[in-house]
């Protein structure tokens, strides 16, 4: 695959000459006029270096050079320029460019430090992305960089924040982050999901409770105000909390102490609280579903992650990175093309980051090739749906609807005739996808190993007959 270069300049002589003689080594080169165009390109696409002249049609290609750092961390520059001055060489030099070239240039030193540059890059791109893998976000679109800026101003303080959202935006990824790089990342992250626990349950999951306090409490337990002493208790679905625990939540931010349920004496506990929902609270604050003064105790700082139909030029980035994730669990090592990304970033993506790792995930167990392009995207994951398609029915929606009308189960055994139906044809599919290897369909079904083969003999599926025949 042939190394790419960015070919930054505004005049189209020598813009040609560079491109020509670049090609002429084996390099793919792209060029563009402006900076505009540059980030632009930067932002849908890796580059292995970029050439550059100072001045450009639209502004100081220098003076721009962070916003290139930000989109490209680790992507060597080289800077062009017609204004041969010590200022614009030691710009170059505080810029950290990779070489600087004064014009006119020898064509053939240029090829050769375009070269140089290609080959250095491979280890400190691998930093990068080393770098990039240990924190919890991905991606580097403007609406991400506002996310990033309000996450370092929260790092060294221990404000309240409430993240928002649309489910599977990655909330709680925003609340690691902040424990991890903040001041009390040596403490506990202790995460509890409000809409996942019983009502009369969540009062004692967050304060604990003593002995005898209710039927079936046959021992002291710790709550999650406790457990997470020290470090971030991390309040998901916040939205979601009923009207009593609100109460006691509110007083326990006040104070700073809790009470587990039938104990007598507060206890203090140092935790620092982040809350997410992706409820709009503000019409539940109107009818007295959400308390105002909990509200405000909870909004001290917001952050809004933005949903992926709003960031799509970080599809390719993200995309990227779950392939990588699914090759370190033993999945087969895949790449997407450019136009896999282009088939990707054109789908609709309602369940957002989430909903894109499981297709990555799919796309890296299903695919026939190394090589993820648009045909694969398109025979592997099902046809995207578009805001017109809201009033249809599609896919496995429409399949069910279609074998219930036609098969006309009696009333009540739809639920186990349907399972029937459909579960053979199911197995078949996991076994012809990954061409007869059980420990990868049972991965791919999201079942035991066990529990597949006890299946498919139960079903008469023989897993031999989906072998690969190559």
């Amino acid at each position: 695959m042939a190394h790419t270069v960015l070919l930054v300049e505004d005049d189209k002589g020598i813009a040609t000459v560079i491109t020509e003689a670049l090609r002429e080594e084996g390099f793919d080169v792209t060029a563009c006029e402006s900076i505009a165009r540059r980030d632009a390109l930067l932002a849908d696409n890796r580059f292995d270096v970029m050439l550059t002249d100072v001045m450009l049609e639209d502004g100081d290609g220098l003076a721009s050079i962070d916003t290139v750092r930000r989109l490209a961390p680790a992507m060597p520059v080289i800077v062009l320029s017609a204004q041969n001055t010590l200022d614009t060489a030691v710009r170059a030099s505080d810029s950290d460019a990779f070489e600087y070239f004064p014009k006119p240039f020898d064509l053939d030193e240029l090829t050769q430090a375009v070269a140089q540059a290609v080959a250095n890059r491979p280890s400190s791109e691998r930093e990068d992305e080393a770098e990039d893998s240990a924190l919890p976000l991905i991606g580097r679109s403007p609406a991400m960089q506002g996310v990033y800026r309000m996450i370092t101003r929260v790092l060294r303080n221990d404000l309240t924040v409430l993240i928002t959202g649309e489910s599977g935006t990655g909330k709680e990824l925003v609340a690691e982050a902040i424990h991890q790089l903040g001041s009390r990342k040596t403490g506990p992250f202790v995460a509890v999901n409000m809409a996942a626990i019983p009502h009369d349950l969540l009062e004692s999951e967050l304060f604990g409770h003593e002995r005898g306090a209710f039927t079936g409490a046959v021992s002291q337990q710790i709550g999650k105000f406790e457990q997470a002493n020290g470090g971030t208790l991390f309040l998901d679905e916040i939205g979601d909390m009923p009207a009593e625990a609100q109460t006691r939540l509110l007083r326990a931010l006040q104070s700073g102490r809790i009470r587990r349920v039938g104990g007598r004496q507060e206890i203090g506990v140092d935790v620092r609280i982040v809350a997410a929902t992706n409820r709009d609270l503000a019409p539940m604050i109107a009818d007295g579903r959400f308390r105002e003064d909990l509200y405000y105790r909870l909004n001290v700082v917001p952050i809004h992650l933005p949903p992926l139909r709003e960031r799509p030029e970080d599809i390719g980035a993200l995309v990227r990175h779950f392939l990588g994730q699914a090759a370190g669990e033993g999945l087969p090592l895949r790449q997407a093309s450019a136009d896999g990304i282009e088939a990707l970033k054109a789908r609709a993506w309602r369940g957002n980051v989430r909903e894109l790792r499981n297709a990555a995930f799919r796309l890296a167990l299903m695919a026939r090739d190394d090589t993820i392009d648009r045909a694969a995207v398109e025979d592997v994951l099902p046809t995207a749906r578009t805001d017109a398609d809201d009033g249809n029915k599609h896919g496995f929606e429409a399949a069910v609807e279609a074998w219930v009308d036609t098969a006309r189960p009696a009333d009540g055994a739809v639920y186990h005739a349907a399972l029937a139906a459909f579960e053979k044809p199911l197995f078949e599919l996991a076994l012809e996808r990954t061409e007869g290897n059980q420990l990868r369909a049972a991965r791919l079904l999201g079942i035991n190993r066990n529990t597949l083969r006890k299946r498919l003999s139960e079903l008469d599926i023989a897993p031999e007959t989906f072998t690969r025949r190559r």
